[in-house]
């Protein structure tokens, strides 16, 4: 018998360690925030005792999930308790990804604009990621937080909120805020390609900001340039830049959009394969659904959105550049992208407002009028700020990355709470339980051992935390207990505001933050700096 006394003592254990090798029945004991033992149960082995003991009656003991994408730096602050994700098994957030980041601020009018889709709620009482990490620290959120900068804010913050290339002194201070925000303990650097202003760079643009990134030991996330009929090119042109520049990439949530498109993300992993292969350090993330969303003014040509959002308005206001967007916009929609999965999913108060969960095409039956058309009248009623989802994958795609060893499951998520407006993604809700419920139990495209793998010791991997996303002792005890007999996604489409179930048990840094399925009130969580 143990007579080792620990500060939280789990007994009765399925327990996966996050390898993805074979599991272990038996206890795991905590203490200072640290795993000390691994006890495994052999014959009539007695448990750990501890300050706080608890019997899990053989449900699966793993490390906490880790959401390699997330825009949870938008919405952590303000909804610190981050309910969605601990019932989830959630507990680290990889942040600032698809260029987008609330730092650093120098013009707060346009990155406020830039991500108002987003519906943040944040002070904006900061200037970089050192200020930011204070005030998202003083919220003591439940959960740990990761941070990168994006692209984008750094394109607005050197006041390069335009569709042309930088000059000498913008790349350099572009450059100089990268560094800035590396030496803040910042985890990552991401670009956006798809949306403006990230849109607007050249590869060359890129490539220089990657080789900082690279200096300083960063992630490079990025959101690529196309999904739809460029995608080969555009995972062509990331690897290219990680090959010239020798930065750790990270391919976000691979996909294609489109059914002319559907089979590409194979061709799009062996691309990725082959790279591996000469020595390129570089994966991927996939969300466990068929539809993506986004705002709906990424669906419009870049040239409009020179400006971001206010010139894109000015444009609208103007009937021949109005007529212009709809031409280019109609295009798109009778060949790449088709309007009948493209949703409304969330918007400001407007003329719109009542079609929240209705598609452009229905809009557009009602009002008499074409799909490109209603996508311009919504934004232009609705100050550009619109929110869809757009339904546009195959589901064989879905596996194809799901199966695939080297890339991670992530939900590209950032709503914190279970209650609120519009019909959001159910991504937020659901993505880890879904694998673990949908792709594991019911269908059999992974094993338990190998889905747990890609939530916990891949991801810390990618992102740069060593300390965590393993069962072993001398790590954080960052902690998830569930059964996996009855986890469950719950959010829908239709009814998106629900929160998963199976997770008992949540610990972050040693503490409980979920305990017998109810949130805790104190947050166990912080911001991770790799400064520290």
């Amino acid at each position: 018998m143990s007579e080792t006394r620990f500060d939280i003592a789990i007994n009765n254990a399925h327990i996966l360690d996050g390898t993805g090798g074979a599991p272990m029945a038996g206890s795991v004991g905590i203490r200072n925030g640290l795993i000390a033992e691994i006890h495994p149960q052999i014959g009539g082995s007695a448990a750990l005792t501890g300050a706080e003991t608890i019997d899990v009656q053989g449900q699966v003991l793993c490390p906490g999930f880790i959401d390699l994408h997330s825009h949870a730096d938008f919405s952590l602050a303000s909804s610190p308790e981050a309910i969605t994700q601990l019932t989830q098994g959630v507990t680290t957030l990889l942040t600032g990804n698809c260029g987008t980041s609330p730092f650093p601020v120098s013009d707060l009018a346009a990155i406020q604009a830039a991500t108002s889709f987003l519906r943040p709620e944040l002070d904006w009482s900061w200037t970089d990621a050192a200020g930011f990490t204070e005030v998202l620290q003083r919220s003591s959120p439940a959960v740990n937080a990761a941070l990168q900068v994006g692209h984008g804010a750094l394109r607005i913050a050197a006041k390069l909120n335009a569709d042309r290339a930088p000059n000498p002194e913008e790349l350099e201070r572009m450059c100089d805020l990268l560094r800035q925000a590396a030496g803040a303990g910042v985890h990552g650097f991401s670009t956006g390609l798809i949306y403006a202003p990230g849109s607007f760079a050249a590869t060359a643009e890129v490539e220089a900001l990657a080789r900082v990134a690279a200096e300083c030991g960063l992630l490079y996330s990025t959101h690529m340039r196309n999904e739809t009929d460029s995608l080969l090119e555009s995972v062509a042109e990331a690897i290219a830049v990680a090959r010239l520049t020798g930065v750790r990439l990270e391919v976000s949530h691979i996909k294609a959009m489109g059914p002319r498109n559907h089979g590409k993300v194979e061709e799009a992993l062996q691309m990725m394969s082959d790279a591996r292969a000469d020595g390129i350090d570089v994966t991927a993330d996939v969300y466990p659904y068929t539809a993506s969303s986004t705002s709906l003014s990424s669906r419009l040509p870049g040239w409009a959105l020179d400006g971001g959002s206010h010139g894109l308005l000015q444009r609208l206001a103007n009937q021949d550049q109005r007529q212009r967007i709809s031409a280019e916009l109609a295009i798109r929609f009778d060949g790449e992208i088709d309007p009948a999965g493209i949703v409304l999913a969330d918007l400001p108060p407007g003329k719109y407002s009542e079609w929240i969960g209705h598609s452009l095409t229905e809009i557009a039956g009602r009002y008499d009028t074409s799909a490109h058309e209603a996508a311009i009248n919504v934004l232009a009623d609705h100050d550009a700020a619109v929110a869809i989802i757009n339904h546009a994958m195959a589901d064989s795609d879905v596996e194809a990355a799901l199966r695939d060893p080297h890339v991670s499951v992530a939900s590209d998520g950032w709503i914190m709470t279970p209650d609120g407006d519009g019909k959001p993604h159910p991504r937020s809700f659901g993505t880890f339980t879904r694998v673990l419920g949908h792709y594991v139990r019911e269908r059999g495209v992974l094993s338990l051992e190998e889905a747990v793998r890609k939530m916990t010791s891949l991801p810390a991997s990618r992102g740069g935390l060593h300390d965590r996303g393993r069962i072993s002792v001398g790590l954080v005890a960052d902690l998830t207990v569930f059964d996996p007999t009855s986890i469950v996604d719950k959010s829908t489409y239709d009814q998106p505001w629900q929160l998963s179930e199976g997770v008992a048990h949540v610990l972050v840094g040693g503490r409980f933050a979920l305990r017998d399925y109810t949130s805790m009130s104190a947050g166990a969580g912080q911001v991770l700096s790799t400064s520290t």
